[in-house]
């Protein structure tokens, strides 16, 4: 369903051209077959696309937004991920006693669908602290994917109400940790106080086709809503 833009080319561009890695940056952490580098006057996206949308990936701390975004994105992800201090580790408890950063500004990333459609993926922070970053955010976003951990469902409230509060239309996607409890989809819309139009799925952060799925569950409740609305 995704697809990379055709005309995009391979790290270290064309013969002449500057080497387009970051200063340090080796050949190998470009990963050229996964994150392609446009030519130098190329075209950063494929000819037969017809329309872009802002998209914003949300949820708790640790919840795997940043996973999600560069799982699916088809450019090099941009990620603003820092270590957690001492100060920021007592009061952010979720994730684990293995995360040790945390996304302090956004991620972003790009996925074309069906080669006409782009999707510019904006991951805000999970902490309710970084509130006004993740507002200005959210201007001009169509609808946002709120990502969910079964865990602990509690966490994600600040998150929707976020998206409430903006009234921006939104999917959930309770994303499948390892040994996470497994609940109906009836008792989740109680827990999480979801309307019957807003959009459940499940997917895993880590694998790219469940990930799309999740993101083209958003699209299809956009266009619906729309549709509805017109």
């Amino acid at each position: 369903m995704a697809s990379k833009a055709a005309s995009e080319a391979p790290a270290g561009g064309a013969a002449g051209a500057p080497d387009p890695r970051l200063p340090g940056e080796t050949a190998a952490d470009r990963a050229p077959e996964r994150y392609p580098v446009a030519e130098p006057g190329g075209k950063y996206l494929a000819p037969g696309v017809a329309g872009a949308a802002k998209i914003l990936v949300v949820g708790p701390l640790g919840v795997g937004k940043t996973t999600l975004i560069g799982t699916v994105s088809e450019i090099r992800p941009l990620s603003t991920e820092a270590l957690m201090t001492r100060a920021g580790a007592r009061v952010d408890t979720r994730g684990g006693r293995t995360k040790t950063t945390t996304t302090v500004a956004l991620d972003f990333g790009r996925i074309t669908l069906d080669g006409d459609l782009v999707l510019y993926l904006f991951g805000t922070p999970g902490q309710q602290r970084f509130l006004p970053a993740w507002r200005d955010l959210a201007k001009g976003a169509l609808g946002a994917l709120a990502l969910v951990d079964t865990r602990d469902p509690a966490a994600s409230f600040d998150a929707l109400g976020n998206l409430e509060d903006l009234d921006l239309p939104f999917a959930v996607a309770v994303n499948a940790f390892p040994g996470s409890p497994v609940h109906s989809e009836d008792d989740l819309r109680v827990a999480l106080d979801l309307l019957p139009s807003t959009p459940l799925v499940s997917c895993d952060a880590r694998d790219a086709r469940s990930s799309v799925l999740a993101l083209i569950a958003l699209v299809r409740h956009l266009v619906h809503a729309a549709t509805e609305s017109s």
